[in-house]
């Protein structure tokens, strides 16, 4: 039993379960995908609640953020990073902010004052540990418009920044970063028929999101430039290579990072290379 996030990881979530080879079909309504594959059934819910129900043995495994296996103080099994989101293939933060013309300057500053999050449990841990007293509320969204008027400042989950500039905020402080974990029950992980499929989707799931930046390069080049190919490009330091019919000529066969093809296809050229194939990937495992 596999419980997904609902909601904002939702799209994600199902195309990168589509790369690692399961289709997962659910309609606008549902919450009980369709998967194609025997050996797994699956429940969308809210990604802030997937680590208890994953605790407690309802789920044998699920994806939730960090940041919520925290909340919950759940007691699970991390089998893996997967670091993706919505925007970016990127860690969120949750961050505390203030306005930007606030004379609050440090968190010291905030003793005595209200702060609202949906994350009530680690920020009321976080303030204790700064050994400052606040009031902390929980906001059941649009966090970022309650400050200066309802509280005095907010800790809000940020990608990229650009909620906060827009709201003219300042950053106080970084909580804690967070992404997206693949976890485990603990008795599931104990099942060795159970965690072998755990382990088998934790290992397509991370060669998805390998594949995401990567592209495979092909090419034929002359056999005399090989050395020269494989010393003026480090991404193909490990290519592989294969005789053509002409023992003048090799084939040359490499994975790399795509946002570096566009400067290396034209050295490769100028090398002597040809039939230069760059193709996408769903998965690199290694």
């Amino acid at each position: 039993m596999l419980g997904l996030p609902k909601g904002s990881l939702e799209e994600s979530t199902i195309k990168l379960f589509a790369k690692a080879g399961w289709k997962i079909s659910v309609s606008s309504r549902s919450y009980k995908p369709s998967i194609d594959d025997a050996e797994l059934d699956g429940r969308f819910i809210r990604g802030q609640e997937v680590s208890r129900y994953v605790e407690h043995g309802f789920f044998d495994c699920g994806l939730c953020g960090h940041d919520w296996v925290l909340e919950n103080e759940s007691k699970v099994v991390e089998v893996c990073d997967l670091i993706y989101s919505r925007a970016s293939n990127q860690k969120a933060r949750w961050v505390l902010c203030v306005p930007e013309a606030s004379p609050i300057q440090k968190v010291a500053d905030l003793a005595g004052k209200r702060v609202a999050t949906e994350l009530v449990g680690t920020v009321r841990r976080y303030f204790a540990k700064q050994n400052v007293s606040v009031d902390v509320e929980f906001s059941w969204g649009a966090t970022e418009v309650k400050v200066p008027d309802l509280v005095d400042a907010i800790v809000d989950l940020t990608e990229t920044g650009s909620s906060l500039r827009a709201n003219k905020l300042r950053v106080l402080d970084t909580i804690l970063e967070t992404n997206t974990k693949f976890i485990a029950n603990a008795k599931s992980w104990a099942d060795p028929v159970k965690r072998k499929k755990i382990e088998t989707i934790a290992l397509l799931l991370r060669g998805a999101l390998e594949a995401e930046t990567k592209v495979g390069l092909k090419m034929n080049a002359p056999k005399k430039a090989l050395e020269a190919i494989t010393k003026t490009i480090p991404a193909l330091r490990n290519p592989t290579i294969s005789p053509l019919s002409s023992p003048e000529w090799i084939a040359l066969e490499t994975i790399i990072d795509e946002s570096v093809v566009r400067e290396i296809i034209p050295q490769l050229k100028s090398l002597g290379a040809e039939g230069i194939v760059e193709y996408p990937l769903n998965k690199v495992v290694y």
